[in-house]
């Protein structure tokens, strides 16, 4: 899932998704902040250079240092990138720390990634601090469109419910067509993606399930 390469959108006639309520979207500003603090945490805590994360996650050095800085809002193709390289979840980089226990995500609080020029999105519903390795997402996929995603580590596995419209599911070479309230759980170490087949917007619910790092 949504470990995309540079939007890969080869459909763009029509409209794009709804626009979310004003007040459900991060101030960049804000943003910007919690992504610069968190990387610079965390990669200080891997005890790695600038030059080394560059390394490993084939982003710039320049890059990773505006994003440090606060300078630089990164696209979501980047903080997979990064977040690929560290074994994390994107979520590493978006949390506000807080308590620990019952956690409430009002809508409006939510993070929402957005690629392929807004025509697709996933908005987290679990706890962006959360120790887990399970991430909870729901996905919107603009009528027509296609999501394609690298693999993410081995052993990570998938499981996806369509809540709304018809979606082909691409998991390596197969292709497995799912209509409202059909499921599938898959490998996500390979290739992947999702290809919307109706003429109106698809919903979807995701469960990734990471692998239990090798100690």
């Amino acid at each position: 899932m949504l470990e995309s390469a540079p939007p890969l959108l080869q459909h763009d006639a029509g409209p794009t998704l709804p626009p979310l309520p004003a007040s459900a979207r991060e101030d960049d500003t804000e943003i910007t902040a919690v992504v610069g603090t968190n990387l610079r945490r965390i990669r200080t805590e891997h005890k790695l250079s600038l030059d080394n994360l560059a390394q490993r996650s084939g982003v710039s050095r320049a890059m990773l240092s505006q994003v440090e800085l606060g300078r630089s809002v990164p696209s979501i193709a980047i903080l997979w990138k990064v977040a690929r390289a560290l074994d994390l979840p994107v979520s590493a980089f978006l949390n506000r720390q807080g308590d620990a226990g019952t956690v409430l995500i009002r809508a409006n609080d939510s993070r929402l990634l957005v690629s392929n020029r807004g025509h697709f999105s996933a908005r987290n519903l679990f706890p962006p601090d959360s120790p887990h390795r399970t991430e909870f997402y729901e996905l919107r996929l603009a009528r027509l469109a296609e999501e394609k995603a690298r693999p993410h580590a081995a052993g990570t596995r998938e499981n996806l419910v369509v809540a709304r419209g018809s979606v082909e599911v691409i998991v390596a070479e197969r292709r497995y067509t799912l209509a409202t309230g059909d499921a599938i759980h898959f490998e996500a170490d390979v290739p992947h993606g999702y290809r919307n087949l109706a003429d109106s917007d698809a919903i979807m619910y995701l469960v990734m399930i990471h692998a239990k790092p090798q100690n």
